[in-house]
């Protein structure tokens, strides 16, 4: 889902494409020379935290136009990522720069004060593709997290994007409710005419396969091997073929329009101020 063909689409919308890491200088330059282009308002350029990933960043960004970078980890506890922020930040002054995933509220203030990040970014376990909570017994439910996050984040004057756990328009309203900048959508946008993969058809139904990027799939196609040392931490899932992708978009924005109606918040920043949760026991 992190593609230039996506980007075409979301860009439309004034949507953000985080395009996956594993985009080189040469893959920019010919998205940036193509007859669509690339507008920095709405890509982030996606990175590890490796010396080779900083020369890799450092090679695009002294080459393409770009606003926004991604620092992106499955664990976020890692000193290494507060110093890899720091370094980006003296490199990029400039720069809108997200990190993450984490779920609490003493990294979320690290991040902004010692890393230098504007956008932390939340999560661990709730996607569709991912296997870190059965594999490793790690993570926090993504309302939760984002509530706790948003409130230290807006504490020190940082922002957080919401990432994992959507599964129809009205979780991303929730998001929002719970104090969320932004919200990542990832398995909902899968499964479309624009992403990449092959249609298979089974019983009379049509798929695409979507794999998480901790996954055997991943690890296998992008470094040629899965370290035997560690397990998959992600899946890769057949998704019902969904059609042209725009249609979904319109769908998820039509949702959030009418939460906004529903509960007379005038734009989506005031959301969080127009609503309130209720527990509910199964």
């Amino acid at each position: 889902i992190g593609t230039y063909n996506i980007y075409k689409i979301l860009s439309k919308y004034k949507i953000i494409t985080a395009f996956h890491k594993f985009y080189d200088l040469e893959a920019y330059q010919l998205m940036y020379n193509d007859k669509y282009g690339l507008d920095p308002n709405y890509f982030m350029v996606s990175t590890g935290i490796s010396d080779k990933d900083f020369n890799k960043l450092k090679s695009i960004l002294d080459n393409i136009d770009v606003k926004f970078i991604c620092i992106d980890v499955a664990n976020g506890y890692m000193e290494k990522l507060v110093d890899f922020c720091k370094k980006v930040r003296e490199h990029f002054p400039d720069k809108i720069i997200i990190a993450g995933n984490v779920v609490t509220r003493e990294i979320t203030e690290e991040l902004i004060l010692q890393g230098k990040v504007d956008i932390v970014k939340v999560g661990i376990g709730p996607g569709s593709a991912c296997l870190t909570r059965s594999q490793t017994g790690v993570g926090m439910p993504q309302l939760s997290a984002i509530a706790e996050c948003a409130d230290a984040a807006h504490g020190v004057n940082g922002f957080i994007i919401g990432d994992g756990g959507i599964t129809c328009p009205g979780d991303v309203s929730k998001g929002l409710g719970a104090g969320g900048d932004f919200i990542m959508i990832g398995g909902q946008f899968a499964g479309h005419d624009e992403n990449p993969g092959q249609l298979v058809e089974k019983d009379g139904e049509k798929y695409k396969l979507f794999y998480g990027m901790s996954s055997e799939t991943a690890m296998n196609k992008h470094f040629g091997k899965m370290d035997n040392y560690r397990s998959s931490e992600g899946r890769s899932v057949k998704i019902k073929y969904k059609g042209p992708l725009e249609k979904t978009v319109e769908n998820f924005l039509g949702g959030i329009r009418s939460t906004c109606t529903y509960i007379n918040a005038a734009e989506i920043k005031n959301i969080p101020k127009c609503c309130t949760f209720v527990r509910v026991n199964r």
